[in-house]
């Protein structure tokens, strides 16, 4: 099977439907890419819960916002979460009243949390509350959590037992080394309203350049989401989050190698190979095509560092091209 190292012609190309299985920040670029080329009604994200938690009686869904605040345009381009021009009176009064600040919710971003809690506590399920904020945001995508119910991400840090993801992400600024990871609930869990038929459905699936420990892996831990996915193999396409053996963002590097697997583009397609049908990857591993080819994968090198549209859209591009014909 060749390698491919140029970006296909996608000229074209009509797809009707594109779905996206989404963690946070490199999600939510790839998904604005995307919309660069196709219309973005054609566009679904099936996005993690895992990390998400209840502070201060809140339910806060931080990669649904992430994702959300992104493809608004509205995203803290610095920080790269939360929203732009943002304001922290409300957790100045909070750290005054010795409460809980370890996890910032700036002034303009509690309104979503508020939000999402009240319609919630009303009844409304998750899947629901999601689509009512990408509309209020003028969104035309469809943004779907992958379940409405209970999943949360934890995690086993050394020597210390079992703690919430986002002390770990957040309060341990994620420097502590991690022996397990365990996505509690999802037994239990059913995908929320289409998110399987969105995969069945779907043209192209695309597996974001996303932790594939603690993004993506509580995605498809839901029951009936990974078989989903593998039944469209062929028309699977991955982009890998490690490039040169290192995570653009966050600990995704340091993750795969404390549970025992290798930080390399190489590491994450052994992870994925029951999945995708086409690997993309960085021009820097190139030298990695010919095993990531020996798992029987289409290995598809090209530039996924998205540092500036131009790059951004041609990835897109190249991702389109690798199944849509």
């Amino acid at each position: 099977m060749p390698i491919s190292t140029s970006w296909p012609d996608n000229s074209g190309i009509t797809p009707e439907m594109i779905t996206v299985i989404a963690g946070g920040v490199g999600a939510a670029r790839l998904l604005r890419a995307l919309s660069s080329v196709a219309d973005p009604a054609d566009i679904s994200a099936i996005v993690n819960v895992g990390d998400d938690l209840e502070l201060g009686g809140l339910h806060i869904s931080p990669d649904l916002d992430t994702v959300t605040y992104t493809l608004a345009g509205a995203i803290d381009p610095e920080r790269g979460w939360g929203l732009i021009d943002e304001s922290w009176r409300a957790m100045e009064a909070l750290d005054r009243f010795g409460g809980p600040t370890w996890f910032s919710l700036g002034d303009r971003d509690l309104g979503t949390h508020l939000y999402r809690t009240q319609r919630m506590n009303e009844g409304a399920a998750l899947s629901t509350v999601t689509a009512e904020i990408a509309s209020a945001w003028g969104l035309r995508h469809h943004l779907m959590p992958v379940t409405d119910d209970h999943l949360r991400t934890m995690v086993t840090v050394v020597d210390e037992g079992e703690i919430p993801f986002q002390e770990y992400f957040v309060g341990r600024q994620h420097s502590v080394p991690v022996a397990a990871v365990r996505f509690d609930g999802a037994e239990g869990a059913s995908p929320a309203p289409g998110v399987v038929e969105s995969i069945a459905s779907a043209d192209l699936v695309v597996i974001a350049p996303s932790n594939p420990i603690v993004s993506i892996a509580p995605v498809l831990a839901v029951p009936g989401v990974r078989a989903a996915i593998a039944a469209r193999r062929p028309d699977v396409v991955a982009v890998s989050p490690i490039v040169g053996g290192a995570a653009l963002k966050g600990p995704a590097d340091r993750m795969l190698r404390e549970l025992g697997h290798d930080a390399s583009a190489l590491g994450v397609a052994r992870l994925l190979v029951d999945l995708v049908g086409t690997f993309v990857i960085d021009t820097v591993d190139h030298a990695l095509a010919p095993d990531i080819e020996s798992l029987g994968l289409r290995c598809v090198v090209t530039d996924t560092i998205m540092r500036d549209p131009a790059v951004a859209t041609a990835l897109a591009a190249t991702i389109m091209g690798a199944v849509l014909r």
